[in-house]
């Protein structure tokens, strides 16, 4: 196996600053700046001619930029955009051709309503050539007399557009302002739009339609099925998507499914995910006996339905997609771990080999391919490697690292992730991950029970930044999969985190109590540290039993279930959250913020001002009622931050202050 590594030390030198040295010493303030920096590729694709990579990297703070590298010939990498993150921001960048790229911008944008202001994503798409020059926006410039600002961009949903340089893009029609003019244009909705890369010139093939939500082609130019939401009078959105599809060589719509997504238990209906034009089908994700199962449906007008893989025991949630024509090569599901389910034999059979022979890095996925799909990007990783990037050269069967994914890490060691099972209180054997201190023997540590956010979610074997760094400080930390989780069904899904709360956070303080039993982790010695969902099911835990935690760590937490469904009302998806939430006197004997008499341990918040997931109103109001109740608490606030606090100083400030706060809680 030929390895270059050209690339990592070009690209380390390009981002001189970021990446902190090897955090050798295991001291809070160097492992906090070496967890809290983020990895060094959030994005990367694979040039038509497999020669070149595009990456997205992040800049000193919480901006992004853009290179593109040669893997074989040892040329610097080439710079091709930043933005700052005040506010724009770089997602993803694709090939169009070899020698051009189209890249996301997107952006939060804080908008003032009679009731409040509301963060609002914006996005938008650019050309931009590999040398960096000839910059062009893709998405279509606004008129003077739109009533509106398009808050979508649009997005790429065909690479080839059936010609070289092509593509096929979705677009969103704004209706137009007609005082004083009759040229205004009153078309509105999702469209689709053949646009030509090299002179941007642009027609419409699909005419937008108002309730059009998404469509998927077949790979080769082709729009094949269209999903369509008709929003309700109120006009919120609705739980019901329909799906439509149409025959080789038709224009006509004909019905194919329905797909109803109930909050408070599993999705039920055909959902379909991509076209593959040679067998003429559909391929998607179907209920089958309270868990997703992958099928696919026959577009021939036969409405052939084929479960193609379902289990008994987990959900089957993804779909592999490789190459220029996004074609489906497998799917995959998690049990105790990832697995992949391979259609295509040699990339079955290459996958496994290179699990095989890559030591320490068992999760292998392929991420991209050329065009002819001889050289393929892969990435590798593990609970203790957070991965590396290559490409294989399937004819000469070397394979070239590209970069490491958190450089800064260097040869710090890392804690062993391991699938465990401990009992909650009526004997349901709830599934987990345990990671120990590296080189701890297990006994008597300081722990942390980290529970996930979504809660529609969970958690899954691999890297985790925030789960090694507290077990690179000495602490035990047991991430459950709770009652309430997705990826185990309807039975386990219950009605939900919230409707169920009783039912998941009894799980999740049961995981404490598991420790303690098991002599892991003493009982004055025991935290709690969750984000967004994990962060309500932190501070929840206390409803339920103020003592078993000692310390108490939410990062943009829910607090109060009627005020974070009122926040939603200002989103189309109202009814939906509303649904989710549901009422009853769960509303207040569930909100931890209704009950901050009963709190014994010291809690620590941290929430970002432009979050559009949950409100920074939360954090705020739980803060308030606590200090009103005269408990412990402070509140970091990040401005001009969302959700996921990506930003390397704010990311290295939440885990230093977090690590202090719990040392001096727990008494270490």
């Amino acid at each position: 196996m030929h390895r270059n590594r050209w690339i990592t030390g070009a690209i380390a030198t390009a981002l001189a600053g970021i990446a902190t040295a090897p955090a050798m010493a295991q001291d809070a303030a160097t492992l906090a700046k070496a967890f809290g920096t983020r990895e060094a590729i959030q994005q990367i694709s694979l040039s038509p001619d497999g020669t070149r990579v595009a990456v997205v990297a992040p800049m000193q703070g919480r901006g992004t930029q853009v290179f593109v590298a040669d893997v074989y010939s040892g040329a610097q990498p080439v710079a091709l955009l930043q933005a700052n993150g005040a506010p724009e921001r770089i997602r993803q960048c694709h090939w169009v051709t070899n020698g051009r790229l189209v890249c996301s911008i997107f952006w939060v944008q804080m908008e003032a309503t009679t009731l409040n202001t509301m963060p609002l994503t914006y996005t938008r798409e650019v050309l931009v050539d590999v040398d960096g020059k000839n910059l062009k926006t893709l998405t279509p410039p606004e008129r003077d007399r739109a009533f509106v600002a398009a808050q979508y961009g649009g997005g790429v949903i065909d690479w080839t557009g059936g010609n070289e340089g092509a593509v096929l893009m979705e677009r969103v029609y704004v209706p137009e302002q007609d005082i004083g003019t009759k040229l205004a244009s009153t078309i509105h909705g999702l469209g689709v739009d053949y646009v030509d890369t090299k002179t941007l010139v642009r027609h419409t093939i699909e005419q937008p339609k108002p309730n059009a939500s998404d469509y998927i082609t077949d790979g080769h130019g082709s729009v094949r099925v269209m999903s369509t939401q008709r929003p309700a009078t109120s006009g919120y959105s609705t739980n019901r998507t329909d799906y439509f599809y149409r025959k080789l060589g038709s224009k006509e719509w004909l019905p194919l499914s329905t797909l109803i997504e109930n909050p408070t238990t599993v999705a039920s209906g055909f959902a379909p995910q991509a076209v593959d034009p040679d067998k003429n089908i559909a391929y998607g994700f179907d209920t089958i006996d309270g868990r997703r199962a992958l099928a696919s449906m026959s577009l021939d007008g036969s409405m052939t339905r084929q479960v193609l893989l379902a289990r008994a025991d987990v959900d089957v949630d993804g779909l592999i997609r490789l190459g220029r024509q996004q074609r489906v090569v497998g799917t995959s599901y998690a049990t105790d771990r990832r697995e992949s389910d391979y259609f295509d034999p040699a990339l079955k059979g290459l996958r496994a080999a290179l699990g095989r022979a890559l030591p320490g890095a068992p999760l292998v996925n392929f991420i991209d391919a050329s065009a002819d799909e001889t050289k393929l990007l892969l990435y590798a990783g593990s609970d203790t490697d957070s991965g590396r990037y290559y490409v294989l050269d399937r004819t000469t069967k070397q394979m070239t690292e590209v970069l490491d994914v958190r450089p800064q890490l260097g040869k710090t060691r890392l804690g062993e992730m391991k699938a465990i099972r401990f009992p909650a209180a009526d004997g349901t054997m709830i599934p987990a991950y345990l990671t120990l201190p590296p080189g701890s023997d297990g006994k008597g540590l300081p722990a942390i029970v980290m529970p996930h956010g979504g809660p529609e979610a969970r958690d899954e074997w691999g890297f985790d930044w925030m789960v090694q760094f507290f077990a690179t400080r000495g602490y035990a930390v047991l991430q459950p999969n709770y009652r309430g989780s997705a990826g185990y069904g309807a039975e386990w899904f219950k009605r939900n985190g919230y409707q169920s709360w009783r039912i998941a956070i009894g799980d999740v303080n049961d995981a404490g109590r598991w420790l303690v039993k098991e002599g892991i982790a003493k009982p004055d010695k025991l935290a709690i540290f969750g984000w967004s969902y994990g962060g309500y099911a932190a501070l929840q835990s206390a409803v339920l039993d103020p003592s078993l935690f000692k310390a108490i760590v939410a990062v943009a937490p829910v607090t109060d279930l009627l005020t974070h469904k009122n926040q939603s009302r200002l989103y189309t998806d109202y009814l939906i959250e509303d649904a989710r939430i549901g009422d009853g006197p769960h509303i207040v004997e569930g909100s931890p913020a209704r009950h901050p008499e009963v709190f014994r341990a010291p809690v620590l918040l941290f929430h970002g001002t432009d979050d559009m997931n949950v409100n920074i109103v939360e954090s705020r109001l739980m803060a308030d009622k606590l200090r009103g109740a005269g408990k412990q608490v402070d509140l970091f606030e990040y401005k001009g931050l969302d959700h996921y606090l990506e930003d390397d100083g704010a990311r290295t400030e939440l885990l230093t202050k977090s690590d202090a706060f719990l040392r001096a809680a727990l008494g270490l």
